[in-house]
């Protein structure tokens, strides 16, 4: 944890042997869900703010991570390999409390890189079911599938702007990977960096 003028910064989960990443705020700042291997593969976990109050919220053979909270604070998106198919990820949702898991996606490519719309109702992510990378959407019912980069560059870690009009991600289809915006249709792309070094992960100020 670190403030944002940078001062500040305190460890708030550290176990020994085990990688501890992807870290995602609740809407309402009181708990945060992440992805620990302190078990021996990725599980995804939920602690309070400072740490405290650990719990296990999934339990596979697979690896479960990238967790990702929904606006209201009642479902988590990741990211699983629990069908232990090599090279493929699908995404699946649950409540909060780790019950209700329910399958969104269900392919043999990589998934990856869930983001809840503000309003709840769509999920933005990566697949490579195309041939490369590239954004596609999707309603929570897991309905209304739509590709939107059609771009042969490799495109990247989606996130919604708060009013849900844009989405931010990464893409090389400069040579590098730049961060640009498009429409939540995937309309009008705009190209936000220009470095010869990698600009990646773009995240909204609330």
């Amino acid at each position: 944890m670190i403030n944002a003028d940078g001062s500040g910064q305190t460890i708030i989960d550290q176990v020994d042997g085990s990688d501890e990443g992807f870290p995602d705020w609740s809407p309402d700042g009181q708990q945060i869900a992440f992805t620990s291997r302190r078990d021996g593969n990725n599980e995804i976990y939920l602690m309070s703010a400072d740490g405290s109050t650990q719990l296990r919220l999934t339990n596979e053979p697979g690896d479960d991570f990238a967790p990702s909270w929904s606006p209201d604070g009642s479902k988590i998106v990741f990211v699983s390999d629990r069908d232990q198919k090599a090279s493929v990820t699908d995404l699946y949702i649950m409540k909060a409390d780790g019950s209700g898991v329910t399958r969104l996606t269900n392919d043999d490519y990589l998934d990856y890189a869930p983001d809840w719309s503000p309003d709840g109702q769509k999920i933005a992510y990566r697949s490579d079911r195309d041939g490369n990378s590239d954004i596609y959407v999707i309603n929570v019912d897991g309905s209304g599938e739509t590709w939107l980069t059609e771009d042969p560059a490799y495109d990247w870690s989606p996130q919604w702007s708060p009013d849900g009009t844009l989405i931010a991600f990464q893409s090389k289809r400069d040579g590098n990977f730049e961060i640009y915006t498009m429409a939540a249709d995937g309309a009008n792309p705009v190209n936000l960096t220009n470095d010869p070094s990698d600009d990646q992960m773009p995240f909204w100020r609330p």
